[in-house]
């Protein structure tokens, strides 16, 4: 029997070091669960598609159930699971579109069946959490589990919209449940999100291995193989994350956050024609704010001005639209008004977004604003609030030094620049050479 300490992690924000119980985690790790700041949401269970003589044959998914449903339009689960396949391709390209879509099929199951569709309701949760609305995510999630406490994508969907809005012991014991249930591919990369959270990236990265050696699908196997690209690029091993992401195009071509991270491990190694060119894919395939901040800041560090203005352009426009829908910024969204826009509007950003979601990446993209607004008081407590985990993130403690030191407190300073320069010398195309540089004059002035 594997020792206590290969069990789910407990928060430490409750003062204690009680373990969950973790049958399934441990056996699955034979003795020895999303870059942080992204959602980094686990794929669920591939829709269940009709079988039999009569089944559609068509290769994709949602084409498969759009044939089921019209056959039969009165079938509950039809609708729920062709909203599902909606809510999945959704995440993957970032088409309002297609969220319409999803949230259209999931309707039609819940006014089929109003009571008791935990599948439905699952399903609308993915869809709030895939749009950020976390707040509602949860309230579905709890519909779908009290609906039915045995199913393990419920748990999933509960999981995610506890992370997110900083509820972090509650979303471990959801990632147990789920894997109690089904120790899964799904379940196996929430388990490892709950130790990368906690700065244990060993045993983050022993259990996303699992999740790929469990991976039923291409979209679960690029999913793993995104994360732990990821994961090799956040401790500073680059050419680990150019393999592994190239390994997953194989598999899903095309795939847009696979595309990121090879163009991340591209920058890392020095190769700045094909992380523009990466970057470039990923954004033409899905016009996500981290695509488009990450191509806008590599051009920029090449110094290409009107390229790196161009991806500017996109995210103003972006957060134009958000403002008149009255969406709630996302962390990206605060830390480029921070940098390329008013200090103080990304201060008012930042405390809406926590408002809505008191997630550790909010917390660091928070305390940046009140940095660059002057308040450095104020955003020392944020950045110590985002590291409170242990998470391991060069960024956050970047960002942390460059508070301490503008508020005189050297040694911590030079601390943070040490950390984020050893856990990834390559963390930024521009505030990674800007860290060296601080820690230079801090050693020098010694």
């Amino acid at each position: 029997m594997p020792a206590p300490t290969d069990q789910l992690p407990a928060s430490p924000a409750r003062g204690g070091r009680r373990r969950l119980r973790s049958t399934a985690v441990t056996l699955a790790l034979g003795g020895a669960l999303f870059t942080v700041g992204a959602l980094g949401l686990a794929p669920q269970q591939a829709p269940t598609v009709a079988s039999g003589p009569e089944a559609p044959r068509s290769t994709d998914p949602a084409e498969a159930l759009r044939i089921r449903v019209r056959k039969l339009p009165a079938d509950p689960d039809g609708w729920s699971s062709l909203g599902m396949a909606y809510v999945q391709q959704a995440r993957s390209t970032a088409d309002a579109a297609t969220y319409n879509r999803a949230r259209t099929a999931l309707r039609k199951s819940l006014a089929l069946r109003p009571t008791g569709n935990f599948a439905a309701e699952t399903g609308m949760g993915a869809l709030e959490s895939a749009r950020h609305h976390f707040a509602e995510a949860l309230t579905w999630a709890r519909r779908a589990t009290a609906a039915n406490p045995y199913s393990a994508p419920a748990q999933g969907v509960l999981a995610d919209a506890l992370t997110q809005l900083g509820r972090y012991e509650d979303s471990y014991a959801a990632v147990q449940r789920m894997t109690d249930l089904r120790p899964d591919s799904s379940a196996l990369a929430r388990a490892s999100y709950c130790w990368e959270l906690r700065g244990d990236t060993a045993r983050a990265r022993e259990l996303m291995n699992k999740s790929l050696q469990a991976a039923g699908t291409p979209a679960e196997k690029a999913f793993a193989l995104t994360h732990l690209a990821t994961l090799a690029l956040e401790t500073g091993d680059p050419h680990t994350a150019l393999k592994l992401a190239g390994t997953g195009l194989a598999a899903l071509p095309g795939d847009a956050a696979l595309l990121e991270a090879r163009a991340r491990a591209h920058t890392a190694l020095g190769h700045p024609r094909q992380a523009v060119t990466d970057f470039t894919a990923a954004v033409a395939a899905a016009p996500l704010p981290q695509y488009l901040l990450g191509l806008g800041d590599l051009q920029r560090s090449l110094g290409h001005r009107e390229e790196a203005e161009e991806q500017y352009d996109v995210l103003r426009a972006q957060e134009t639209l958000r403002r008149a829908s009255g969406g709630a910024p996302d962390a990206d969204a605060v830390l480029f008004e921070a940098d390329h826009g008013n200090p103080e509007t990304a201060v008012e950003m930042g405390r809406a977004a926590l408002r809505q979601r008191s997630f550790i990446a909010v917390h660091d993209a928070y305390a940046w604003a009140l940095h660059r607004a002057g308040r450095d008081t104020e955003a020392v407590e944020q950045a110590g609030l985002a590291l409170a985990l242990g998470t391991v993130s060069a960024p956050f403690h970047y960002h942390r030094a460059l508070i301490n030191q503008a508020l005189g407190r050297t040694l911590a300073a030079r601390a943070d620049l040490r950390r984020a320069l050893d856990t990834d010398p390559h963390f930024h195309p521009v505030d990674a050479p800007r860290a060296r540089t601080a820690l230079s004059r801090i050693e020098a002035a010694r």
